[in-house]
């Protein structure tokens, strides 16, 4: 394939930010893709952008470098991160132009591994708080999330969590409590921790009375966004990093909770490898701002036995080349992956291809709203391909 011209424009994401969409036209057809950011960010991530966007622009419009480059296949993305990264414009421009390349070679989990055959499971952010809402009066942890277990395909599995999230909605109302909703389309009521896992384990059981699908239960703490230096910050109460180990331990206990993403701060390697040791066996231990899609960081996480688990963010790292080189790296290290999509999404559904074509387990992408939606859907069709070609 032969890139013949290459456009950046920009557009607003979910949360109505500015963000980077490329278009690219080659000799085997047209790609268009886009970037998200999130709101919550670990410090060792790549920057969305390290010029300013219109800069970015400029560059990738007037860039001559890209037109008559060969691409064939996805390691040659490598050409066009040559070239990119001699400006060094930042994670969004160079994913979303990698994106917009890979999807003029076909389907882009084809382009990885056409043979694969693993369908993700999808992850929904059903009750939040934290960074994800404005509003004082918030839950501390960022997401409360249900992935479902024994679904026949990933339509089933989409709409127990579907049907738990207007279940939600229902019981808030008759409970009085004010509706609102976060930046990822999940419920934020003025609840307490121990309410809201109270809450849902009634959605929970009442959806599998329902459906028959198992729903399991689980957090992203995002402890980073309520740790002031020195000690977690809740409504009700201020711990020390050992009592909020004790008090995550005592969560995932009491609730049985499956599922639990940076319970501690991006540095507490130690306070991870003590939740790891004790619950690992039984919950996702899970690295996101701890680990944020990065080789090192990884092998930091690997060396202190820190996780089990581990988010998976291409705009974290700002390359699908080494985005691809962590998830062997922990695939080699039988971590369990989650590809997750950020908190300002757009309607791009890249990361839906990137679950199947890299086999990836878990896809977390939300259950509410045109960009979360839109990328489960893009599941289902890939399901449908795969069954079809069978």
């Amino acid at each position: 394939m032969i890139i013949k011209k290459v456009k950046a424009k920009k557009i607003r994401n979910s949360r109505g930010e500015e963000t980077i969409k490329i278009q690219v036209k080659s000799d085997k057809g047209k790609g268009e893709a886009s970037a998200p950011s999130g709101a919550s960010k670990g410090k060792y991530e790549a920057k969305d952008y390290v010029l300013k966007i219109d800069e970015c622009i400029k560059f990738i419009n007037d860039c001559k470098e890209l037109e008559g480059l060969e691409i064939n296949n996805f390691d040659d993305l490598k050409k066009i991160e040559s070239i990119v990264n001699k400006t060094n414009l930042g994670a969004n421009p160079t994913i979303a132009l990698e994106y917009a390349v890979l999807k003029c070679l076909g389907s882009v989990w084809k382009t990885i591994d056409k043979d694969t055959r693993q369908i993700s499971k999808p992850l929904g952010n059903v009750i939040g708080g934290g960074k994800h809402i404005k509003n004082e009066n918030h839950c501390e942890f960022q997401e409360f999330l249900l992935l479902p277990f024994n679904s026949k395909n990933f339509s089933e599995a989409m709409n127990a969590n579907k049907l738990a999230h207007e279940l939600v909605k229902k019981k808030l109302k008759k409970m009085k409590l004010k509706v609102e909703m976060t930046d990822e389309g999940a419920w934020a009521p003025n609840l307490k921790i121990e309410e809201i896992l109270d809450l849902l384990k009634e959605v929970v059981s009442e959806v599998q009375d329902e459906t028959k699908i198992e729903l399991k239960i689980g957090i992203d703490v995002a402890a980073n966004s309520f740790f002031d230096g020195k000690n977690y910050i809740y409504r009700d109460k201020k711990l020390n990093p050992e009592k909020q180990v004790e008090y995550i331990s005592e969560l995932i206990e009491k609730y049985k909770l499956h599922y639990i993403e940076d319970p501690l701060m991006e540095e507490d390697f130690k306070g991870f490898a003590k939740l790891n040791n004790k619950f690992g066996t039984k919950c996702m231990i899970t690295g996101d701002d701890l680990t944020v899609t990065n080789m090192e960081r990884l092998k930091l996480a690997l060396k202190n036995k820190s996780i089990n688990s581990m988010i998976i963010k291409p705009n974290q790292n700002g390359s699908l080349i080494s985005t691809k080189e962590v998830i062997e790296e922990a695939n080699k290290n039988k971590l369990y992956l989650i590809i997750s999509h950020r908190s300002g999404e757009t309607n791009d559904a890249t990361i839906s291809h990137l679950a199947i074509g890299f086999k990836i387990p878990i896809i977390k992408c939300g259950i509410f709203g045109e960009e979360r939606e839109v990328k489960l859907k893009e599941i289902i069709k890939i399901e449908n391909q795969i069954k079809y070609n069978n």
